[in-house]
């Protein structure tokens, strides 16, 4: 999904920009407490992010847990914003 849009959009492409650091259970088997607690420090950057507008490109969002994860780390090394950027958010 990301390379064609960042493609049509004259935006950069980073797909290793971040990468999990851990696996841990599945998220589709967990309430939203367990999958906040699942996800913490799961994630590393892999690039500097620092004064830069990120837009993060997920097909389905369900409770936003790993998105906020992702976030929480990408202003924690000073990117400028974080957009999220979605096809589907369950209810």
């Amino acid at each position: 999904l990301a390379r064609p849009l960042a493609r049509w959009l004259g935006c950069e492409y980073q797909p290793h920009g971040l990468r999990r650091r851990r696996h841990g259970a599945p998220q589709r088997r967990l309430n939203a407490r367990q999958r906040r607690r699942n996800l913490r420090a799961a994630f590393r950057l892999e690039m500097a992010v620092q004064g830069r507008h990120i837009a993060l490109i997920d097909d389905v969002v369900t409770t936003g847990t790993t998105v906020a994860e992702i976030t929480r780390l990408l202003l924690a090394h000073g990117a400028a914003s974080v957009q999220i950027w979605c096809l589907c958010r369950t209810l």
